[in-house]
C-alpha cells in the first residue's frame, strides 16, 4: 500500500498488523474506519470518543488531505 507523502506521519501499513490495512500511526484504527462513521453522519467527535488512541491531528490530515485531492480536480484553492 503506498501512503501519500503527506499522511506518512499519521498512517502507516504493513502486512503482520491488520492484514496490511492502512491505520493510524500507534493503534490498530484502521483509517476505514474514520470514513465509515463520517458516512454514517457521525461526528469526529464521536469517532474519537470510540477510538482513544487516534488523535485530532490524525483525523484532521486524513480529511485535510482528502478535501485537497477534490480541490486539486476543482481547480479550487487548497485548505491548509
Amino acid at each position: 500500500m503506498n501512503i501519500p507523502v503527506e499522511l506518512q506521519s499519521v498512517l502507516v501499513s504493513d502486512a503482520d498488523t491488520l492484514s496490511g490495512a492502512v491505520r493510524f500511526v500507534g493503534t490498530r484504527v484502521p483509517v476505514q474506519a474514520l470514513l465509515d462513521s463520517l458516512l454514517r453522519n457521525h461526528s469526529v467527535d464521536s469517532f474519537l470518543e470510540g477510538f482513544p488512541g487516534v488523535t485530532r491531528e490524525q483525523v484532521e490530515a486524513v480529511l485535510r488531505y482528502e478535501q485537497n485531492q477534490l480541490r486539486r480536480q476543482l481547480g479550487l484553492e487548497l485548505a491548509s
